[in-house]
């Protein structure tokens, strides 16, 4: 299993190492995505994994694949076992892997939608009241909810950091079409989860989408969806606008991490500290409860 969480794989497939994917090229427009344990904070992997955080990643993305179907194609074709090469029908890749179509062109946007102002969403509203470009009213409290979800744009950066945009960088670089398309899906996939999620006691205060477009040029939802990897959860039973926010994500390791950065242990640059028992318990309890939660189903590899 160690190979699974922190190292290449040993599969002979033209391969991409993400970092906590494992992308594998079967051919004939077919990728095999295995999803490790690995865990990254401040664009840094860590020395060590979180148990079965990759399996949540793959199961929860295949829950949401089936919710959204209607709004928007998706990539996925099977995450069950019987469907994937020999190669990966280990005990190691179990539960782990996900048959997709392979995009023709992938956007080089990261759709980002916002419900809550919280983050880099908050600090930029800080200092002038706006987001990616988009105003927003006077008085709003840190993680307090927008009269409207808003989509704010970064880059999709091979490596390094995420940079912000704004509406008119996405029409500079694909176009008004597909910019005011990827908009408005963005938008409308995150308010039917969040209504979804709301439901069952949680918040989605962001999340982010990836785009590309198939053989046929049409658009496409891809890469994961929805998860506590890609998305701020809150429990709404908590939820008050005003103070930071407890969450069904990777927090216990920023607060650990942030700690050793206050006290000079850490710069966040490579390599990432090896994380305690204590961290690694917190974090893999949360992405179960969110698994969980939201499927309404017992997670598998409890």
């Amino acid at each position: 299993m160690a190979k699974v969480v922190m190292g290449v794989l040993d599969v002979n497939l033209p391969q991409k190492t993400g970092k906590v994917r494992e992308v594998f090229d079967l051919g004939d427009g077919y990728l095999v995505v295995v999803t490790t344990d690995r865990i990254s904070a401040y664009d840094v992997v860590m020395q060590n994994g979180i148990p079965n955080k990759g399996q949540v990643l793959n199961l929860l993305s295949d829950f949401w694949f089936n919710q959204l179907g209607a709004v928007v194609q998706n990539h996925m074709i099977s995450t069950a076992r019987r469907d994937m090469p020999p190669e990966f029908h280990g005990e190691e890749f179990h539960g782990r892997t996900m048959l997709c179509c392979k995009a023709t062109e992938v956007i080089p946007v990261e759709c980002v939608v916002r419900g809550y102002i919280t983050g880099s969403g908050w600090k930029s509203y800080t200092e002038d009241r706006t987001v990616c470009g988009i105003g927003l009213p006077a008085g709003l409290r840190e993680c307090e909810q927008l009269p409207v979800p808003i989509f704010t744009p970064t880059t999709k950066a091979e490596s390094g950091h995420d940079e912000a945009m704004d509406f008119a960088g996405v029409v500079d670089l694909i176009g008004p079409g597909h910019a005011g398309m990827l908009r408005d899906i963005s938008i409308q996939l995150y308010q039917e989860a969040a209504d979804y999620a709301l439901e069952r006691g949680i918040i989605i205060a962001d999340t982010k989408f990836e785009f590309g477009f198939d053989a046929s040029g049409e658009l496409m939802l891809i890469d994961e969806v929805l998860t506590p990897d890609s998305s701020r959860f809150w429990p709404a039973d908590v939820y008050k606008p005003g103070l930071v926010q407890p969450s069904f994500d990777k927090q216990p390791l920023r607060d650990w991490l942030q700690a050793r950065c206050d006290d000079g242990e850490w710069d966040k640059t490579p390599p990432g500290p090896e994380l305690p028992d204590d961290v690694v318990g917190q974090t893999r309890a949360r992405y179960a409860d969110a698994y969980e939660k939201l499927t309404g189903q017992k997670f598998p590899f409890a």
